[in-house]
């Protein structure tokens, strides 16, 4: 996945906006307000900012791999002898 494919950004975009919302909880939460003492302004401070750093996490690492995260890079399966099975409970 590359940074010009449709996919990468479909990606991106659902982590940035799954951040985003996270934050926000947490700013939400860690105050324990009601929704009219809530500090928006800090909320959206907060949950704007976590989600301009993911986008640029995204573009930062993106490019070979199954998506825009560090982790998802793809390696290669490894080899190596397969263990065998036991069946019906029988060590065979």
């Amino acid at each position: 996945m590359t940074l010009f494919d449709a996919g990468f950004w479909r990606a991106t975009t659902e982590r940035t906006v799954r951040t985003v919302a996270q934050s926000a909880l947490a700013v939400l939460g860690a105050g324990a307000t009601g929704v009219l003492d809530a500090p928006w302004v800090a909320v959206l401070s907060t949950a704007g900012m976590a989600g301009v750093l993911a986008l640029l996490t995204a573009l930062a690492v993106g490019g070979p791999g199954q998506g825009p995260g560090v982790t998802e890079h793809v390696r290669p399966p490894v080899s190596g002898p397969k263990l065998s099975t036991v069946e019906g409970g029988k060590g065979t």
